[in-house]
């Protein structure tokens, strides 16, 4: 392998890894504070792509007006999602509504089947991020430059509200202990809400920038990224937004490298998630940046 073909590799994996690290975000929010897997996050991303590809097909408004339409309408399905299949059933045993995040899933997956249709459309890609940069004789996709840079930007978005607003206080508050928080006059529902809000919101642009890399739509394109940044927030260790920052950047370099390096193994290119996620379960159950339960306030 050449030197230039290695760095074309490695833009892959850091756009790719950056793609994952949003949705891994999302992930250990929502487990952060309310100690569930929203095994519906995948499908949330999958709806912000079908929000942009119908905003921009049927609306004359500028590419980014679309965008940020999409992103807020994912936002708020995820609220929606929350009232409607969660808070009902948040003093009930957590199985219950770990039970109900998989019955949102697939009732979201089979009614976008027949709402939008199973034959997958073609996202348009506005010019901005169609064109190639070229360093050297490395080709890079612009798309594949704005992605990293918008994870970096929501990064520090997220981690200046968690960690320097009220509701930041407020939501490592109620990650610790609902009762407690409940006698410190914390609105634990309102809270709970936000965070499902920021997770979507997160899952929206997420979807909005696979948009532009992939190109293509249908129903069931969020199973496979959601399970992979499900995996990237247990690496990282669920339930800290550093750790799935990390979990999606290995994920992304170990998927791209892996089939850079074996060619022949493209075909089994998803199986090196799986992989990675026995191993790290095996050698730290809790995430290379996660804490022991043990350590658990």
């Amino acid at each position: 392998m050449t030197a230039d073909t290695f760095f074309q590799h490695l833009a892959n994996a850091l756009s790719l890894g950056s793609l994952y690290a949003l949705l891994a975000i999302g992930y250990t929010m929502v487990y952060g504070v309310l100690r569930l897997i929203n095994f519906a996050h995948g499908d949330i991303f999958m709806l912000a792509t079908y929000f942009a590809f119908y905003i921009a097909t049927t609306a004359i408004m500028p590419w980014w007006a679309v965008f940020i339409l999409a992103i807020v309408l994912t936002g708020i399905f995820g609220v929606v999602v929350e009232r409607v299949a969660y808070k009902p059933l948040r003093d009930y045993p957590r199985m219950s509504i770990m039970i109900s995040a998989i019955g949102v899933s697939f009732l979201i997956e089979n009614l976008a089947t027949v709402v939008f249709g199973g034959r997958p459309k073609a996202f348009s890609v506005p010019e901005l991020f169609s064109g190639l940069v070229m360093f050297g004789n490395v080709r890079i996709i612009t798309v594949n430059l704005f992605i990293p840079v918008v994870t970096f930007v929501m990064l520090i978005i997220l981690l200046f509200v968690v960690n320097k607003t009220k509701t930041g206080m407020a939501m490592r508050a109620v990650s610790t202990d609902f009762d407690a928080a409940r006698l410190m006059a914390i609105d634990v529902n309102r809270i709970i809400s936000f965070t499902f809000l920021l997770g979507s919101l997160l899952a929206g642009v997420g979807g909005v920038m696979w948009s532009l890399k992939y190109q293509q739509l249908q129903p069931l394109m969020g199973i496979m990224p959601g399970l992979k940044c499900f995996i990237a927030a247990v690496i990282g260790g669920i339930g800290s937004i550093g750790g799935a920052v990390l979990g999606g950047f290995i994920l992304g370099m170990i998927e791209i490298m892996a089939v850079a390096f074996f060619p022949g193994a493209t075909g089994y290119r998803d199986v090196f998630a799986f992989v990675l996620l026995i191993i790290i379960l095996l050698v730290k159950p809790s995430g290379l940046l996660g804490k022991s339960s043990a350590d658990k306030v």
